[in-house]
């Protein structure tokens, strides 16, 4: 995210609220135009940049309008696993058995398999 924006931000809107990432929730002034009478809703990511799967879901449903206000950053249920950004790309990423990163050994195949001929 530039470093412009960064700056500005906090004068283009007020300040509505921040998770626990650290990012930071404006809302506009005044209303978008073609919005339908709704004011424009932007957040400051904390470590910059412009990933956008490190919006929590309670803040996702308030920055599209789905909510008035944001949901409460509290774990309802003990099944609900926390909030993760995507880690496509970094050494968390999942990986199947034999992918290069581990190992790249391939499980044998089992005698189970035929092969497909045609005209057969």
């Amino acid at each position: 995210m530039s470093f412009l924006f960064r700056v500005f931000a906090p004068f283009m809107g007020h300040k509505v609220g921040t998770d626990r990432f650290g990012n930071i929730y404006y809302e506009s002034r005044g209303d978008m135009p073609g919005g339908y009478g709704r004011k424009r809703r932007y957040a400051v990511y904390a470590k910059g940049g412009s990933e956008s799967t490190v919006v929590p879901p309670e803040w996702h449903g308030w920055l599209h309008h789905t909510t008035e206000a944001p949901l409460p950053e509290t774990q309802l249920y003990p099944w609900q696993a926390q909030h993760r950004p995507n880690p496509t790309g970094t050494a968390l990423a999942y990986a199947p058995p034999g992918h290069d990163s581990k190992g790249g050994k391939r499980a044998t195949s089992t005698a189970d398999y035929e092969a497909w001929t045609p005209g057969a």
